[in-house]
C-alpha cells in the first residue's frame, strides 16, 4: 500500500536520478539538522588534523531525512571515496568479507538499513570496527582454522529507521550516534527553493511554504511534491508556482494541509469510528486497515505522533482531539483539507 504514496519518505524508483542531482555535496549546502552539522564539523576537522579516518557514525531516524546524503557529505568533506551497500544486500559472510578487504585507506562504507544485517555478519563487523581486523574461519570441522587479516582504516556510516532493532554490541561500537529530527517549515522552504533553482522551476516564496508545510517534515517529500506541483502548474499554463497554485495541485493529489494523505486519514478514521478513538492495539489497527503492523509503526506513526494526531499508550493507540477535529470538524462534518 505504501509504494505509491507521494508523501512516503522512502526512496521511490522515480526519485533515483533526481535525488542524486539535488543532493547537497558539502556540509555548508546541507539544510537543517544544525546540531548534527555542528558536531560533525568538529569531529571531521579533528580527525583530519590527526590524519585519521572519522570515527564510525550511526545515523537513525525516519526515512527521507537525509541519512544517505550525510554519508556522502562526510565522504566528500573527508576527501575519501564512499562505498554503498545495505543490510539486505549483504547475505553471506563472504559478501561482507569481500567488501571489507577491498576498502581503501580512509574509505567511507555506508551501510543502509543496518538493522537488517544478520547477527552472524555483525560478529564479523565487531573486530573490523574496533581493531581493524577481519577474522575468517577456513574449513569446517576439526580441521577448521581462523585466519586474521589486517584491514585498512575506514569509517563505517550506518543508517537505520529502526534504532531499537540494533543489537547493543553493534550500537556500542559507533563512536558518533545522531538522531535526525523532522524538519521545520522554514528549512523545508529553503530546500524547496534550492531544488527549484537546480531544476529551473520558478517558485514563489509563498508557494515554497505551501509545499513545505504539507511535506511531513521530510526533505525527500518536499522535492517530490515540488516536481508534481510543477507538472500541474505547467499543464494549467501558469509560469510560476504560487501559493494558490501549489495548494490547488496538492489538494488534487489528496495531500492535505497537515501533509496527510488518504491512507493516513483512513487509519485515523478507523480508530475513531470502529474503536471509539482508542486505545486500540497495533495489530487490531493493522487488520482494520489492511496494512502490515510493522509498516504502521515504522512509516505512519512517527509523523502522526510528531504532529499530535496520535497517542501511544500502554493500552494501545488512540487519536487526539486535534486529529478528530481535523478529520470531522468541530461540528462532525468531514473535512479533508
Amino acid at each position: 500500500m505504501t509504494d505509491d504514496r507521494i508523501i512516503e519518505g522512502s526512496l521511490h524508483e522515480e526519485d533515483q536520478g533526481v535525488d542524486s542531482t539535488l543532493r547537497p555535496r558539502v556540509l555548508d549546502e546541507y539544510v537543517g539538522q544544525p546540531r548534527i552539522k555542528a558536531n560533525l564539523s568538529v569531529f571531521m576537522k579533528a580527525a583530519t588534523q590527526r590524519n585519521e579516518p572519522l570515527d564510525h557514525v550511526l545515523l537513525y531516524g525516519p526515512p527521507g531525512l537525509g541519512k544517505t546524503t550525510l554519508a556522502h557529505v562526510i565522504a566528500r568533506e573527508m576527501g575519501a571515496p564512499i562505498r554503498i551497500t545495505s543490510g539486505p544486500a549483504v547475505e553471506k559472510t563472504g559478501d561482507l568479507a569481500a567488501i571489507l578487504t577491498n576498502l581503501e585507506e580512509g574509505e567511507v562504507l555506508f551501510l543502509d538499513e543496518i538493522h537488517r544485517l544478520g547477527r552472524s555478519l555483525e560478529e564479523i563487523l565487531y573486530p573490523a570496527m574496533e581493531d581493524g581486523v577481519l577474522d575468517l574461519v577456513i574449513g569446517t570441522g576439526p580441521g577448521a582454522r581462523t585466519v586474521r587479516l589486517d584491514l585498512p582504516r575506514f569509517t563505517l556510516v550506518g543508517a537505520t529507521t529502526r534504532f531499537g532493532l540494533l543489537s547493543p554490541p553493534l550500537r556500542d561500537r559507533f563512536g558518533i550516534v545522531h538522531h535526525l529530527d523532522y524538519y521545520g517549515v522554514e528549512d523545508l522552504s529553503s530546500i524547496a527553493h534550492r531544488s527549484a533553482r537546480i531544476l529551473g522551476i520558478d517558485l514563489d516564496p509563498d508557494g515554497a511554504v505551501e509545499i513545505a508545510r504539507r511535506s511531513r517534515g521530510t526533505p525527500r517529500v518536499t522535492n517530490r511534491l515540488l516536481r508534481r506541483v510543477r507538472d500541474f502548474v505547467q499543464v494549467d499554463g501558469e509560469q510560476r508556482i504560487s501559493e494558490p497554485a501549489a495548494a490547488s495541485a496538492l489538494e488534487r493529489l489528496e495531500v492535505d494541509r497537515f501533509g496527510l494523505d488518504e491512507v493516513d486519514r483512513r487509519m485515523l478514521a478507523a480508530i475513531v469510528e470502529k474503536f471509539d478513538g482508542g486505545p486500540v492495539g497495533l495489530s487490531t489497527i493493522a487488520a482494520a486497515v489492511g496494512e502490515d503492523a510493522g509498516t504502521i509503526e515504522e512509516i505512519y506513526e512517527p509523523y502522526l505522533l510528531q504532529i499530535g494526531f496520535l497517542d501511544r499508550t500502554p493500552r494501545g493507540r488512540r487519536t487526539t482531539r486535534r486529529a478528530r477535529e481535523h478529520l470531522f470538524g468541530s461540528g462532525g462534518a468531514g473535512t479533508l483539507f
